[in-house]
C-alpha cells in the first residue's frame, strides 16, 4: 500500500488527510449519552475558557512559522463526521511493538490509564509484537544518530490496519525504536491517520527515565502528550492554532516541551461530544492523575476548570 499522508508528530505534528480520501463515516453511530445537549457543552466552553491562555506568536523554527494552518473549531469538528465511539466501536487499543524494559512497561501502563481517562472509554494493551514484523525495506540507521528507524508508513499500513480490531475505535503502537516516515525527514515522535483509525508513536527521544525521578516525570510528560495528540487525531481532531493546547503543532523537541498536556476550550469539548465526557467529572479525572504524578501546571489547571463547573 502506498504511504498515506497522514497526521505527522516530533519534528513534525502535521495533521494530513490519510491514505483512503473517501472513506466510509463511522458504523451505526451512537450518540454519546453525556455528549448530546450541546447547549451544555457550550456553557461549559464559556466557563472554563477564561483559565486558557491564547495562542502566541510562533517563535523562530516553530510548527505555525514553517507550516501556517487555520486551525479547527469545535462546529468545525462537528461537520466534519469523525471517526468517535459507536455501538460497535468502544475501545481503544494499544500495541506494543519491539521490546521494552520494566521501566518502558511501566510508563506504557501510566500512559494507558491517561488515555483511559482522558477519551472516556476503555483501553486495552494487546500482546506485544516482536521487530520481525517489519522487513528491510522499512528500516533504516538514522543518518543523524546511526541508530536502527522504523518507517511509519509501513507501520500503518502493513502492521497496524490489518490487526486492526473490529471494536477499536483507534489502535495506537508505541515502540522504544526510532520513527521516520519517509523521503525528506530525519524523524518524528509519531504518526496517525484521521481516517484509518490506526497510529504509532515513539519513546526513543524522551531521553533515559532511569536517570532520576524528574527524568521518569519527564519522559512520562512526553509520551502522555504524543499518545493524547495522537489519539486525538484519530477522533478526527486537527491541530489547534487558536490556544495554548495540547493538539498544537510542533516541530521539535523544545517545543513540544513548551506545549501543554491539557486541551484547550474548544478540544476538549470535541472530547466531550464524542466521547461522552462529562465536563466536570472528566477533569476531576484528568487532575487526579496529573497530582499522581506531580503534573503541577496540569493539576492546577484542571482542578481550576472543575470548580469553574462546579459554580
Amino acid at each position: 500500500m502506498r504511504c498515506p499522508l497522514l497526521a505527522i508528530v516530533g519534528m513534525s505534528w502535521l495533521v494530513g488527510l490519510a491514505w483512503n480520501d473517501n472513506a466510509a463515516p463511522a458504523a451505526n453511530p451512537a450518540p454519546p449519552p453525556a455528549a448530546s445537549n450541546l447547549a451544555a457543552i457550550r456553557d461549559a466552553m464559556a466557563k472554563v475558557k477564561p483559565l486558557y491562555q491564547t495562542k502566541g506568536k510562533p517563535q523562530r523554527g516553530d510548527w505555525l512559522e514553517s507550516h501556517p494552518e487555520s486551525g479547527q473549531s469545535f462546529d468545525q469538528y462537528l461537520k466534519s463526521n469523525p471517526n468517535r465511539p459507536t455501538r460497535g466501536r468502544t475501545t481503544i487499543y494499544i500495541q506494543p511493538l519491539g521490546a521494552f524494559s520494566d521501566t518502558e512497561r511501566k510508563l506504557l501502563d501510566e500512559t494507558v490509564d491517561l488515555l483511559g481517562r482522558f477519551y472516556n472509554m476503555p483501553v486495552r494493551t494487546l500482546d506485544p509484537l516482536g521487530l520481525d514484523v517489519i522487513p528491510d525495506k522499512a528500516r533504516r540507521k538514522s543518518p543523524g544518530t546511526g541508530k536502527e528507524q522504523l518507517l511509519t508508513g509501513y507501520i500503518l499500513s502493513d502492521v497496524l490496519a490489518p490487526r486492526r480490531p473490529a471494536d477499536a475505535v483507534a489502535l495506537l503502537a508505541l515502540t522504544p525504536t526510532d520513527l521516520w516516515p519517509g523521503e525528506g525527514w530525519n524523524y518524528v515522535f509519531g504518526q496517525a491517520s484521521l481516517t484509518e483509525r490506526v497510529g504509532v508513536w515513539s519513546s526513543a527521544r524522551y531521553g533515559d527515565p532511569t536517570e532520576s525521578d524528574q527524568s521518569y516525570r519527564r519522559c512520562l510528560l512526553r509520551m502522555c502528550k504524543v499518545a493524547t495528540h495522537e489519539t486525538g487525531h484519530m477522533l478526527g481532531i486537527e491541530h489547534c492554532t487558536a490556544y495554548e493546547c495540547g493538539m498544537n503543532g510542533s516541530n521539535n523537541l523544545a517545543e513540544a516541551d513548551r506545549s501543554p498536556l491539557a486541551l484547550c476550550p474548544e478540544c476538549s469539548a470535541k472530547i466531550w461530544w464524542a466521547c461522552g465526557a462529562q465536563p466536570e467529572k472528566w477533569f476531576e479525572a484528568l487532575a487526579g492523575f496529573a497530582e499522581k504524578h506531580q503534573f503541577k501546571d496540569e493539576a492546577v489547571l484542571w482542578r481550576k476548570c472543575q470548580a469553574a463547573l462546579a459554580k
